[in-house]
């Protein structure tokens, strides 16, 4: 079995800003409101000509620059997504394509906001049984097609964004290496957040796009409490799995959900808020690409050094949730 390590990260933000004062002028809220509820203070939304896979692209080729290697290089590439360009073929095939990449597998991954996190946990299963040596995994999402904006609950939280990393096998001896990762989901939540049309369940038709059925609905209450209690209990698996303890913790990565979730549980964890990334305020939800943006952050701040710990949360719609500890 093979260790495997990130190589490089990179991500890709739409130059349009949707600001809380551009909200109030669409539905019947406004900044404090907003503030008050989830720590955001706008969003990015993809222009009309870019769609999914454009975003993935532009990530994807910051992540290839970062490690210094070339997109023929890849044996896999992996999109976590619940909005891709089309249902058939995979967002990953116009990504492999846009690319250059070349002869690869490629497909997509749908776990909503946790995808990133499955989806790297699962490209590290591939280096570690030789199915692949170079994994590229991006999560993104063009979120805003499928917001009502006349649902003040909904529009408030949602954006745009792709984010990347390059998995390679570890250079022997470099003590940076993917340590552990640990996923699971429990479909009995799986209608707390979710579009209810547009699937094999519920085809697209007048009625379904009269009723709205092709927009996000989420049950904010409980969504707010599980999402609390999985980053206790992620933080907490993942020490216990692997010995450590919470000081040896550098930097913990989440889901980007909403301020308010992720400040709950920071405070029974009696975590510093600086050993946490946040960066929802600038970008709000923006699901599976949410953890590789923030880590790319991370990154280019300087906020990772070789040798610290670093864990990625990811949870949401499924419900979906799981981490990825890595030694950077």
């Amino acid at each position: 079995m093979h260790r495997c390590s990130i190589q490089g990260t990179g991500a890709y933000l739409p130059e349009k800003r949707l600001t809380n004062a551009d909200l109030e002028r669409l539905v019947d809220t406004n900044e404090e409101w907003i503030l008050q509820r989830t720590g955001i203070r706008e969003r990015r939304i993809a222009s009309a000509s870019e769609c999914t896979s454009d975003l993935a692209v532009k990530a994807a080729q910051g992540a290839l620059e970062a490690a210094e290697e070339e997109a023929s290089n890849v044996d896999a590439v992996i999109v976590a997504t619940v909005t891709p360009d089309t249902y058939c073929p995979a967002a990953a095939v116009y990504v492999q394509e846009k690319l250059g990449v070349g002869a690869a597998a490629a497909f997509d991954l749908s776990a909503a906001c946790t995808g990133f996190v499955y989806g790297l946990a699962l490209g590290h299963s591939l280096i570690a049984t030789s199915m692949a040596e170079r994994v590229l995994v991006i999560g993104a999402e063009t979120l805003s097609r499928y917001v009502d904006y006349e649902d003040r609950s909904t529009c408030i939280l949602f954006g745009d964004g792709a984010g990347a990393a390059l998995l390679s096998r570890a250079v022997e001896g470099s003590g940076s290496y993917v340590a552990d990762n640990f996923i699971q989901a429990d479909g009995a939540g799986a209608e707390l957040i979710h579009i209810p049309a547009g699937g094999a369940r519920l085809p697209a038709s007048h009625d379904t796009v009269e009723a709205k059925q092709h927009f996000l609905r989420v049950q904010g209450r409980d969504v707010f409490k599980f999402a609390t209690r999985i980053i206790v209990d992620l933080v907490e698996r993942a020490l216990d799995r692997n010995g450590l303890q919470l000081d040896d913790l550098k930097l913990i990565v989440p889901h980007q959900a909403n301020y308010r979730i992720i400040e709950a549980a920071l405070k029974r964890l009696k975590l510093p808020e600086e050993r946490c990334f946040l960066n929802v305020e600038r970008y709000g939800n923006t699901s599976g690409a949410a953890v590789p943006i923030a880590l790319h952050e991370a990154v280019d701040e300087g906020r990772l050094e070789r040798g610290d710990w670093v864990l990625l949360l990811g949870f949401g719609a499924g419900l979906t949730w799981g981490y990825n500890l890595i030694k950077w």
